[in-house]
């Protein structure tokens, strides 16, 4: 049947006109001519405006992970930055839903007061008792996006120092170096010290006797880093050439002289090793003293010293016989 005339005979018996029926049909009637005329555009323009947020921040996460993929050459971090889109999509697409659905429902007359109070009191509520997991995952989200450390970086954080091994949102996991796995709820990382990043440095105090001649020491020193610095084993290890900074200090009859070690990252430990192995050698070929801040040293002729030992006590006072007569009557 044609609209038309589906109206036509709608207002006849029950729908005439001036009839309850008909007086309910004529406000439905002018109900939808309103919706029409006022609310449908003022919803088409929200939900035109939710879609293309929702298409905004889609773009928005879409073109971080390409961009990771792009510029970052480790695997963890593009999954990380995958992690950290895939939230902010989701979270985003949330909020701007819920704020859509709100208006829809305003726009067609439902009162909101009594819905916004119970969300409040169970925001609150949900608040109070997950606050911790909110801070965890918030420091995470600042984790990732400042790039303060990576899977597999070496870190000093919340008191511990080990190897990531595990990123998310709300904890970290790290293995110290004898195999302990500790989990650190990201709310708790105020301090991060990332031990991988960049290159390290490594100083190695070396203690040569006071009798030694400075100067052939510095010489010695200076050649068995240089000889490291250029051993095909360790020479794409290093960043910069090995520096001998002279007499750091005096200390009784030793002198320090610090090496300074400039590596890769968390790759100065082995060429450490061996240039001790290699002084250690090289002091005893050349005939020269560790330093001994307990060794004593008297000088002779020529303003040499040599070391010399105290003479021991004519008596020992452990040893002397206490007296026989009485220390209180005086007999």
């Amino acid at each position: 049947m044609h609209p038309f005339l589906f109206l036509l005979a709608a207002r006849t018996g029950w729908f005439a006109e001036g009839r309850f029926l008909g007086k309910v049909l004529d406000e439905w009637v002018a109900d939808a001519q309103e919706f029409i005329r006022l609310k449908l555009p003022h919803l088409l323009v929200i939900a035109a405006i939710a879609f293309v947020l929702s298409r905004l921040l889609h773009i928005i996460t879409f073109h971080m992970t390409r961009v990771a993929e792009r510029h970052s050459a480790s695997p963890d971090r593009i999954s990380q930055v995958k992690t950290l889109a895939g939230v902010i999509r989701t979270t985003g697409l949330a909020i701007i839903w819920l704020i859509t659905g709100l208006q829809i429902l305003a726009a067609l007359g439902v009162n909101l007061a009594p819905l916004l109070a119970s969300a409040g009191v169970a925001g609150i509520a949900i608040g109070l008792a997950a606050q911790n997991i909110v801070k965890d995952v918030l420091n995470g989200v600042l984790i990732l996006i400042e790039d303060q450390f990576d899977v597999g970086d070496t870190v000093r954080l919340a008191g511990l120092t080990g190897t990531v091994e595990a990123m998310t949102l709300r904890k970290t996991s790290v293995r110290d170096a004898d195999g302990t796995l500790y989990i650190v709820p990201n709310s708790q990382i105020t301090t991060v010290a990332n031990l991988s990043a960049d290159y390290s440095v490594a100083t190695v105090n070396v203690s040569v006797d006071f009798s030694a001649n400075p100067d052939v020491v510095l010489e010695l020193l200076k050649s068995i880093a240089m000889e490291i610095r250029n051993s095909e084993e360790f020479r794409d290890i290093f960043v910069a050439d090995p520096q001998v900074l002279g007499v750091d200090a005096v200390k009784g009859s030793e002198i320090i002289f610090p090496v300074v070690f400039k590596t890769q990252a968390t790759r100065q430990y082995a060429p450490v090793r061996e240039f001790r192995r290699r002084v250690r050698l090289a002091l005893e070929e050349h005939h020269l003293m560790p330093g001994d801040p307990n060794r004593v040293f008297t000088f002779g002729g020529g303003g040499r010293s040599r070391p010399t030992t105290e003479g021991a006590p004519e008596h020992d006072p452990t040893t002397i016989k206490p007296p026989d007569g009485n220390p209180f009557t005086g007999g």
